[in-house]
């Protein structure tokens, strides 16, 4: 899209290790020279915001995600004007972030705003940047959820200025390729819903009717299930499987190494469990919890807790590991269930759908271990489930294959878009004549979807691959 760009005509070396060279014409500013903080307080009937990732600081009704609600001393809560920046406490991991609304927010974050309007548009694009995000590390204090940006020491640090005509260049030109990729990014995505739907209704079809379609069938005494197979049965699962109990009800240590694996929601897919992203635990701890949940492999691993909660795989770990209690360890009597037909039929959608009417909590979703014994689930003969599986995997594997092909594009535009903002706003490329055509856009953002992330990728099942909190506590 952008092959014609080119380095500018010359270079300097900035002082700045994270910024290298940057084209001559620019400046170097310490951030206090170019942004003040603003810490407004006693606006109680503003609106509440949330400082997310994806969507930059918008009203809290309008963020789904699950945030900690400020219900008192709202007095205390700082003002939040538009176009302000907000330094919260995930800026360290996804920048600073952009607001589109007026509101109050949590003390314990940072409010800045440009003492020059016009420089808006090109610093909220450059607080979004890979390579500012990573030396926002740099000024970071406290260790885990206490962690913050040190604003005191980060105010000291050195940020490219481009001229006037470079910045309003540059800011229409991300603009302009922001929603160039968006849109494409957008198409593959509903190309992925239908790929997905077709095959869960295919998948639907095998685990509620079976693969004969002239079987004799019965009322199942379930109104959203309708008839089923005469000869098949429904049991709970408590009666078809030998073990049912979920991982650990304390929080062990973890580090990025160890001894032992330690599994949670996040590390459960459709199609395994995925341990890149995983943490390990002592041997001490592991061994306290694998007494309670002995997992090995074959058994089912079924979410209880959070976005993802009713998600099924079947583990392919030979090893012995660890899970937290989010996730449930169900083993079902082969002789009786299959295990991967079971994990199929969890993850039917319409089977799925009405199973998590019944789950209990609040803001998250959340399973017991009795709901999950309680679960009817209809079992064909053995032989039959063996058919299924033959049938199901032979009709859904070239959709698996689309659909990975596509979710891989949108990986590679993510990546690019990412190096595409980090080289354009450090003077990597020269978009100055690239953006001229854009005039009709004044310069700023005018976009509705700004220098945000992308939204966080969807899995096979259309869920998201984990939950998170975005923003901590506001009182």
């Amino acid at each position: 899209m952008n092959r014609d760009l080119k380095p500018y005509q010359a270079y300097k070396d900035s002082g700045v290790p994270w910024l290298g060279e940057v084209p001559e014409h620019w400046e170097i500013r310490r951030m206090k020279t170019l942004i003040r903080e603003r810490n407004e307080k006693g606006f109680p009937n503003e609106p509440l915001l949330a400082a997310t990732q994806t969507q930059g600081v918008v009203r809290k009704e309008q963020y789904e995600n699950r945030t900690v609600l400020a219900l008192k001393d709202l007095h205390l809560l700082k003002l939040v004007r538009v176009r302000d920046f907000v330094i919260s406490l995930r800026s360290f991991q996804g920048g600073i972030e952009y607001a589109r609304e007026q509101g109050i927010i949590s003390p314990a974050y940072t409010i800045l705003f440009p003492i020059q309007a016009e420089m808006h548009g090109f610093l909220a694009w450059l607080f979004k940047s890979r390579a500012y995000i990573e030396n926002l590390s740099l000024y970071v204090t406290g260790i885990r959820q206490g962690q913050n940006i040190d604003y005191q020491r980060l105010s000291r640090s050195g940020l490219p200025v481009p001229p006037l005509q470079d910045r309003t260049a540059i800011s229409r030109f991300l603009e302009y390729s922001d929603r160039r990729i968006r849109k494409y990014v957008s198409a593959k995505r509903k190309l992925i819903a239908l790929l997905n739907e077709q095959k869960q209704a295919i998948i639907h079809q095998a685990v509620t009717r079976g693969l004969d379609p002239n079987v004799c069938l019965k009322p199942s005494g379930a109104e959203w299930l309708g008839e089923v197979p005469e000869h098949w049965e429904i049991r709970k699962l408590s009666f078809v499987c030998s073990l049912i109990v979920d991982g650990t009800h304390f929080s062990p240590k973890s580090e990025t190494t160890g001894d032992f694996l330690y599994i949670t929601a996040k590390n459960i897919k459709e199609r395994g469990v995925d341990t890149g992203s995983a943490s390990y635990i002592s041997a001490a701890d592991h061994a306290v919890i694998y007494r309670r949940c002995p997992v090995v492999k074959g058994d089912v691993l079924y979410i209880k807790d959070g976005a993802t909660a009713g998600l099924a795989t079947v583990n392919d770990l030979g090893g012995e590991f660890s899970m937290l209690s989010s996730v449930a360890l169900i083993r079902p009597r082969r002789d009786v269930v299959r295990p991967e037909y079971l994990s199929l039929l969890l993850n039917d959608r319409v089977f799925k759908d009405r199973i998590l009417r019944n789950v209990v909590g609040g803001a998250m979703t959340r399973f017991t271990v009795a709901i999950i014994k309680r679960i009817g689930i209809l079992t064909p003969p053995v032989g039959e489930q063996d058919s299924i599986l033959r049938m199901v995997d032979t009709h859904i594997a070239p959709l698996r294959t689309a659909l990975a092909r596509m979710e891989h594009d949108i990986v590679l535009m993510r990546e690019y878009r990412a190096r595409l903002i980090a080289d354009v706003v450090t003077g990597k490329v020269d978009v100055r004549d690239a953006g001229a055509p854009l005039a009709n856009e004044p310069e700023g953002l005018q976009t509705q979807e700004g220098p945000e992330a992308f939204e966080e990728e969807l899995d096979e099942t259309g869920d998201p691959n984990g939950s998170s909190v975005e923003e901590e506590s506001e009182s």
